[in-house]
Formats: structure tokens, C-alpha cells, sequence
């Protein structure tokens, strides 16, 4: 087993974004053959503060423009998760361990049709809204408990 602990975490963001329901936009991964759902997150470019980060990535990802969402809530720690073995050579060129993150909960405020998932570089080939106790279920086991720590973080504002 190859000893990870010496590579660092990839500086990234990620958006809980709820619509006026209280559901949680989830996409489903285009490089991913079994059924790997996630809510939009990226890297943070050299220079860049995570606010704009998290509204560029959820552009990219979901095309919803940044007048479609309220920014409400940001976590208060950055959250922390590795990858498995077998993926740490394969993905960001084998520089890093896992990702460190800040969240931030925003309320969207446009509608369904706002949203377009084939974007430029698209990352989802299907999308839906989840309700924040199934959220966990649909995530890829190394990210399970980053959902329900960031889930328990952000409860009372959804």
C-alpha cells in the first residue's frame, strides 16, 4: 500500500445548493460508471478567494448564474477527505492526497430551467434534487462522512 501521507491536499470549494423546498442539488458524474452522485465542487485557481471559486465552479458545472443564488452560509472549518489508493496516482496528475475544502450553502433562486448541465467542459450527465437525508446515500463511500459533517454544519440554515 503506497504512502500517500506525504502529498497535500488540493485547495478546493464546494456548494450545498438548496432550492426553496429544502432539497439538495446532486449531479451524477459523467467519468463514473456506477451511479456516483455529487454536489458541484472544484479546485481554487492561484489567486482566487473561495467565494468567487464556488461560484465559477457551480457555473461550470450547473450553468446557473451567480443572480440565481444567495450565497447564505459558509463553513465554518475547512473539511478534509482522502482519496483511495487506487485513485491518488490517477487524478490531479498523483499531486495530491485528497482535497481540503470550504463549503458554501446557497439558496437558489432561479428556476429549474436555469440550470443546463451541458456546459462547456460538462462533469454531470444527470442531475436532480435529493432531500438532505438521502444525501448521503447517493455519495461514493470516501466522501460519506465529508457529506454528513457538512449536512449536520449547514442543517438549521436549509
Amino acid at each position: 500500500m503506497p504512502d500517500n501521507s506525504n502529498l497535500p491536499y488540493r485547495p478546493c470549494v464546494g456548494v450545498m445548493l438548496v432550492n426553496m423546498d429544502g432539497k439538495i442539488f446532486v449531479g451524477q458524474r459523467i467519468d463514473n460508471k456506477v451511479e456516483a452522485w455529487q454536489m458541484p465542487q472544484g479546485g481554487i485557481d492561484e489567486g482566487e478567494d473561495p467565494r468567487t471559486a464556488a461560484l465559477r465552479e457551480l457555473g461550470e458545472e450547473t450553468g446557473i448564474a451567480p443572480e440565481h443564488v444567495e450565497i447564505i452560509g459558509k463553513s465554518k472549518d475547512e473539511h478534509f477527505y482522502d482519496l483511495p489508493d487506487e485513485l491518488v496516482g490517477r487524478l490531479w496528475g498523483g499531486k495530491y492526497r485528497g482535497q481540503r475544502q470550504t463549503w458554501y450553502l446557497a439558496r437558489f433562486i432561479g428556476a429549474d430551467t436555469n440550470i443546463d448541465i451541458k456546459t462547456r467542459h460538462p462533469e454531470f450527465r444527470d442531475w436532480k434534487w435529493t432531500a438532505p437525508e438521502t444525501l448521503p446515500e447517493l455519495i461514493v463511500p470516501f466522501k460519506k462522512k465529508l457529506y454528513r459533517d457538512i449536512l449536520q454544519e449547514f442543517r438549521n440554515l436549509i
